[in-house]
């Protein structure tokens, strides 16, 4: 990100005249330089920067390479991208309009200069059509002294892309992006980003970048302002200069991010027409800018922790706006997915910007992963995972696996702790019936004699099983003669599903029965409740009980027995329960019989129907005695679910229910 030099003390430069920066002298902040963040400035801007740059420091040129990239030691331990580089684009605002897709990318109505589609293409191409543009920064390395100028070859280098460095969009209409956002919030939209896409810990943020691109007419940190002469930035979560608030917290660990305003609103001033001409050339400072941010997100990642020369600029800003052409200057890139405006950035290795150069590979490298990467065990439990090992660069290696995390009474166990770059192993986790309940994520480390990798597993402890028990209602009333029916609901509460023995106890007089007498929790079971026409009128409480191995549940139901009617009947559905679907339907068969009296023209109704389900009778109403259909018709578009559905008779003397499970 390009610097104003006139705020640049002459420090810096004399303690460069040796090519190291020492601990004591880092490089002093120019104006522009807020924090981490150092602002891409507009070519006007630059050029008058340039002008009292060398007005002020030419007489100092000759002995200092001031253009050297210097390693600055790291930020948390952190330099540069390490593994495949990884972009999200997080398209900030309801600005943005309606998402929509043309070929491969996704397009919005509220983007008139087509930032959108250009910018997915160029970030998709990276490291396709055997490019060397990227090549350039693969000098650049991790994990090096402060002062370093040159990377070994045993050293850790940035990778060149190796997949689809694009690795996620996402449209962001929650709210309106804010017409003047502050880096604070810029922060936060980043980390937002962060567990959108599921990147929920350090390790998979290490190589991840996340551009916040804000729409047409807004003013990102003073975007396109008359104090803010700048095109864009890159900066982190954790710098604690973020514009209005400073660091903003985060679980999921740093996050590198890039403030990407809606470029073309600086028409040239930010490289519109820069390298073509013409319509041609509108979007060209869409990606030069976002080129120059990606590339020193890469060699410093979390500014200024990374490589950085001693005036304060970044591998983009060194060669800014030097013009067109060369070796060095901005000019068209070919991808796979087509021609794009680019600018060089520097080399070490030339010491001059260049647009493109050989691609230096690690040495004897690999990567690590798990599969499947979570699981869940109750206390007491065990689970397994395959750690599989990739050589990512150079050959073979002995790797040496180990694992750091562990809650107090889980152990690990390889099935061999050493194996070769390029195979894989298992690893058990176990637990003890005292291990606290919760989730953990591990990290599993792999040493090996030039370089080494960290992968993740995430293990959830489960609390010991249990469940619940209640009756769809509480009580019913039914009068003597008569049966009715009520539906058991049980639910896991915690731990895992588990078998459920049901029984029901009652006075005499009534009679209770259970189909299923067993289930497992989360499901259901229906309990019928009988009585004779001698039965006494009253209150009778039936208990339930629920008998698990994680221990004993019950329940209680209230059934109001009333005086024998002449003429009653029962009622029950075969099957009582099933499923369907939006848009189907399924049947039962309603049976009727009479039990005391003649019979009697019976109207039927139902409860219970959730919004989207409707109950139709095929004959309504029904003389006691006989038997109908009965279709559940879920309508298109309604949510899954489950519900107990009443079925009512009503006769001119009396009236039973009985009821119906319907899963949707």
């Amino acid at each position: 990100m390009i610097v104003a030099l006139g705020a640049l003390g002459m420090t810096s430069l004399v303690t460069e005249a040796s090519g190291v920066v020492p601990k004591s002298a880092s490089y002093v902040a120019p104006a522009h330089h807020r924090g981490g963040a150092i602002k891409f400035l507009t070519i006007p801007a630059l050029r008058q920067a340039r002008a009292h740059h060398v007005a002020r420091l030419s007489s100092r040129l000759h002995r200092a390479s001031t253009n050297d990239l210097i390693a600055q030691g790291g930020v948390n331990g952190v330099e540069t991208v390490v593994g495949t580089p990884k972009v999200y684009l997080v398209y900030w605002g309801t600005q943005w309009g309606t998402e929509s897709t043309a070929g491969t990318y996704p397009t919005f109505s509220g983007d008139p200069q087509g930032m959108a589609p250009r910018l997915e293409a160029m970030l998709a191409g990276l490291g396709t059509n055997a490019e060397k543009w990227s090549g350039v920064m693969t000098q650049y390395c991790d994990g090096v002294a402060l002062g370093t100028v040159t990377c070994a070859a045993s050293a850790t280098h940035i990778s060149y892309p190796s997949s689809s460095v694009l690795a996620g969009v996402w449209y962001d209409n929650s709210a309106a992006a804010p017409s003047n956002a502050t880096g604070h919030q810029l922060a936060a939209e980043a980390v937002a980003a962060a567990s959108h896409f599921g990147n929920l810990t350090s390790a998979s943020n290490r190589n991840v970048q996340y551009v916040v691109v804000s729409p047409t007419g807004t003013h990102p940190d003073g975007f396109n302002t008359p104090s803010g002469n700048f095109c864009a930035y890159h900066d982190y979560n954790g710098d604690s200069t973020l514009s209005g608030g400073g660091a903003v917290a985060s679980s999921v660990g740093d996050v590198a991010f890039t403030n990407l305003p809606y470029v073309p609103d600086m028409g040239a001033s930010c490289g519109a027409n820069y390298v073509n001409a013409g319509s041609a050339g509108a979007l060209d400072g869409v990606t030069i800018v976002e080129g120059h941010e990606y590339a020193e997100t890469l060699t410093d990642m979390y500014p200024a922790g990374g490589w950085v020369a001693s005036n304060g600029y970044e591998t983009g800003d060194l060669c800014a706006w030097v013009g067109t052409g060369g070796t060095g200057g901005a000019q068209n890139v070919t991808f796979a997915t087509g021609s794009f405006a680019m600018q060089g950035t520097w080399s070490n290795a030339t010491g001059a910007c260049a647009i493109a150069g050989p691609t230096i590979a690690n040495g004897n490298s690999f990567s690590l992963s798990t599969s499947p990467s979570s699981a869940t065990v109750l206390p007491g439990g065990s689970t397994s995972t395959t750690v599989s090992s990739t050589v990512t660069s150079g050959s073979t290696q002995t790797v040496n696996l180990s694992v750091s995390g562990l809650p107090a009474g889980v152990q690990a166990t390889f099935g061999s702790p050493s194996i070769s770059a390029g195979s894989s192993t298992n690893v058990t986790f176990a637990s003890t019936s005292t291990t606290t309940p919760g989730t953990y994520v591990l990290t599993i480390t792999g040493a090996g004699a030039t370089s080494s990798a960290t992968t993740t597993f995430t293990l959830t402890v489960q609390g010991p099983s249990d469940f619940s028990l209640t009756p769809s209602v509480t009580s019913g009333s039914v009068s003597a003669g008569t049966s009715t029916s009520v539906t058991l609901l049980t639910s896991t509460t915690s731990g895992s599903p588990e078998t459920i023995g049901l029984s029901a106890s009652v006075a005499s007089g009534v009679t209770a029965s259970i189909s299923p007498s067993s289930v497992t929790s989360g499901t259901s079971a229906t309990m019928t409740l009988s009585t004779t026409s001698s039965t006494t009128p009253g209150n009778y409480v039936v208990t339930v009980t629920g008998t698990a191995p994680s221990g004993i549940h019950t329940a209680t139901f209230t059934l109001q027995v009333t005086a024998p009617v002449s003429n009653t009947f029962s009622m029950s559905v075969s099957p009582s329960s099933g499923s369907t679907r939006a848009g189907r339907s399924v049947s039962t068969t309603l049976s009727t019989t009479v039990v005391t009296g003649s019979a009697q023209a019976i109207s039927l109704s139902s409860s219970g129907a959730p919004r989207g389900v409707s109950v139709v009778f095929a004959k309504n109403p029904l003389t006691a005695g006989g038997s109908e259909t009965v279709t559940f018709r879920v309508a298109r578009g309604t949510p899954v679910g489950s519900a107990v559905i009443s079925l009512k008779g009503t006769s001119s003397s009396f009236s039973t229910s009985t009821s119906y499970t319907l899963s949707y």
